[in-house]
């Protein structure tokens, strides 16, 4: 595994370009930045044949043609190696009748856990690593989420964040509270140079607009 990105003397912050890396995958050798153009949702887990995280896997892998509609990628990682993961995929299609679509990171040496902040420095496991960073298509990360380790992820909401950050990315549009394609849309507030604010309309800080 090769560990190209760093982070300098800080956690990871949204507007950081992500990490690269190269390591294997369920799906071959990979590197992140092969999927420039592409959204991504980089997600770790704490470990292989684990019930928290078989149920998320299981759910990803179902709604993964929705995260392709978006087109964005999913990414998977853990310490675990490659052998375990295959094994553990197997068995997920065994007891679910699932197939996993998406490729899964070795990371035995926990290189790429550190690179990104998943892991403390001196951490000997990552049994406490439930995080997830949505990467848009220049390889920034425009999001970042994590659950403890008792809790898993809410597809439905990782699902949202893609579509949200997708709507508001070129900057045109801001997207409000539990806000769901097709709903309205907020215009970015405006105030011209020089105008005092009691000029201004009542609601310049909160418009809501038809998303046509």
């Amino acid at each position: 595994m090769e560990n190209t990105g760093t982070i300098g003397d800080r956690p990871l912050r949204i507007g950081d370009l992500a990490p690269n890396f190269r390591a294997r995958t369920t799906h071959g050798e990979m590197s992140l930045d092969q999927f420039r153009g592409k959204w991504v949702v980089f997600f770790s887990h704490p470990a292989d044949f684990t019930p928290v995280c078989t149920s998320e896997f299981v759910a990803l892998a179902k709604a993964a043609p929705r995260f392709a509609e978006m087109d964005c990628a999913l990414l998977g990682l853990s310490v675990d190696s490659l052998f375990s993961h295959v094994a553990w995929l197997n068995a997920i299609r065994e007891l679910s009748g699932v197939e996993i679509p998406f490729p899964v990171v070795e990371d035995p040496s926990m290189a790429i856990g550190r690179a990104y902040g998943m892991l403390d420095e001196n951490a000997a496991d990552s049994s406490a690593v439930r995080a997830a960073y949505f990467i848009d298509p220049k390889g920034v990360i425009r999001a970042m989420n994590w659950y403890p380790m008792s809790v898993g992820r809410s597809v439905k909401e990782m699902l949202r964040m893609v579509a949200a950050l997708r709507r508001s990315y070129t900057g045109e549009a801001l997207t409000p509270a539990d806000w769901q394609p097709g709903d309205d849309i907020l215009v970015p507030p405006v105030v011209p140079e020089g105008r005092l604010t009691a000029a201004l309309p009542r609601d310049w800080f909160h418009r809501l607009k038809a998303d046509r």
